[in-house]
């Protein structure tokens, strides 16, 4: 995100021509996840956090336990505040909000997925995730 920002701020030196480190950096974005192989193991936090957001999205199916149900809305209302928050001091070139919207996406995010992974934890027993874990 830091460098999605510098690549649209880079506009006040470098005019039109920051499209293209903007253009870069959103397709990585995009990329990223199909350039890199399957883990060797799931047993890692980042694994767990990402099979905690399928099981999340498997919800209407599955259920999820009470204590999962609310707060990552509310971490991922915070996250994106700072994302809204961000891009307007990208459009009005104010470095603070720029500062904070980007911290405040992160913060979010990190709770989000800290959350995901608690997620996992508490649901990786049912037969349908057990076998996620390897």
């Amino acid at each position: 995100m830091p460098i999605i920002v510098l690549a649209f701020w880079s506009r006040i030196w470098i005019g039109w021509w920051h499209l293209i480190p903007a253009i870069i950096s959103l397709a990585w974005m995009f990329f990223n996840p199909i350039f890199f192989k399957k883990p060797k193991s799931t047993k890692n936090w980042a694994s767990k956090s990402v099979l905690g957001e399928r099981v999340y999205l498997n919800r209407d199916k599955i259920d999820i336990p009470g204590h999962h149900k609310f707060l990552p809305k509310i971490v991922n209302s915070i996250s994106s505040i700072g994302m809204i928050l961000a891009i307007w001091a990208i459009v009005k070139l104010a470095i603070w909000p720029a500062i904070l919207g980007i911290s405040l996406a992160y913060l979010g995010k990190s709770w989000y997925l800290d959350r995901m992974v608690w997620l996992y934890e508490d649901m990786k027993d049912l037969p349908e995730y057990k076998e996620w874990l390897y």
